[in-house]
């Protein structure tokens, strides 16, 4: 937006709103952006901070509070409401504050709007301490999806050197730092991804030791057995599905199944089954979902060692920038075919 606008009473405010619930794959035409104005200061009596958004994330997650769930014990979270923005993590520039530990200009990332402003009054909000690295860097490697890499594999998979890791999705925003986080920690890694540039870049950018195309593989699991022919010591699954229920078999004893997320099951009315569960029995698998949101106690910790990784070239980074938030809706499909390479992000405004 136009410099200044700060200091005006009210700005122009596009966003982008649920048009109708989705059944299946989300379409541009589920999604509207529209204009509205808003004030440029935090209403009387409320304790809140308004941003100036200037990177806004998407990711798959979002498409299950897109559609409608009757059954709320079914919905990951709360459904959007038709008509309401979007939210997601971005990162935003605070225009006016009545939160004491906030102030005006300060750079902070958290949960915000699909919007140029949002009005935010929940306590996930982080500032940002590490400014001379791009600011995109906290949608992802350095906000909730490397949080939920570094939670995922070092706090809930607990690697040892040596040990051997598959990561489905592995060039996507979380998949391309667990598999750095694996070399760092000594590991042998190999991903999948949709595309042989998203193979080959986990192998020439993310160092990853090995790395496949699924589409091109007819028999996923024995696809692992020549990668892993020891097996499978973690698997860090962001796809669920198929690619889960063949790893399974690969998994050695005393394996770790890290669940982080489902993409492929996300769109399906009536979800894949599981037929080689009995795997974990006899093998004493230990197969764990998590959610990022129950870790932001160690962020601190995460961010510090992070920066460092990525100041030491530990860490490469890799992000799919689409730019204005006319393309956010067509940017959020594009996760459902792959379209993206790298971590998705929708710039608005840069500083």
């Amino acid at each position: 937006m136009a410099g200044g606008v700060e200091n005006a009473a009210v700005a122009r405010n596009k966003k982008v709103v649920l048009r109708r619930h989705v059944t299946g794959f989300p379409s541009e035409e589920d999604m509207e952006v529209v204009a509205e104005t808003v004030a440029l200061r935090v209403p009387a009596g409320l304790k809140a901070v308004l941003v100036k958004n200037l990177y806004l994330s998407c990711d798959p997650w979002m498409c299950g509070r897109m559609s409608k769930h009757e059954d709320e014990a079914s919905r990951p979270a709360p459904d959007f409401i038709l008509g309401e923005t979007l939210v997601n993590y971005g990162v935003g520039k605070v225009i006016d504050s009545t939160h004491p530990d906030f102030k005006p200009g300060e750079l902070v990332w958290g949960m915000s709007g699909w919007e140029e402003y949002t009005l935010i009054t929940h306590s996930h909000l982080f500032k940002i301490n590490h400014t001379e690295l791009p600011l995109s860097y906290y949608t992802g490697v350095l906000g909730m999806t490397g949080l939920t890499a570094y939670a995922g594999f070092l706090e809930v998979a607990r690697p040892k050197k040596g040990d051997f890791v598959f990561v489905s999705a592995a060039s996507g925003a979380v998949g391309q730092v667990v598999g750095q986080l694996a070399k760092i920690a000594g590991c042998h890694v190999v991903g999948s991804a949709g595309t042989d540039e998203k193979v080959n870049l986990l192998k020439t950018k993310f160092g990853y030791d090995d790395a496949f195309n699924y589409k091109s593989e007819s028999d996923i699991a024995a696809a692992l057995k020549r990668r892993f022919p020891e097996g499978i010591d973690i698997y860090f699954d962001n796809v669920g599905g198929a690619t889960l229920d063949a790893t399974l078999l690969q998994m050695r004893r005393a394996g770790r199944v890290v669940v982080c997320g489902m993409i492929s099951q996300y769109t399906l009315e009536k979800p894949d089954g599981l037929r080689n569960l009995f795997c974990i029995i006899p093998k004493a698998v230990r197969v764990e979902g998590f959610n990022v949101s129950g870790y932001f106690d160690v962020y601190e910790r995460f961010e510090e060692e992070m920066v460092g990784y990525i100041k030491e070239g530990k860490v490469a980074v890799v992000e799919d920038v689409a730019e204005g938030i006319e393309r956010a809706p067509a940017a959020l499909v594009g996760l459902f075919s792959g379209r993206n390479v790298g971590k998705q992000l929708v710039a608005l405004a840069r500083e």
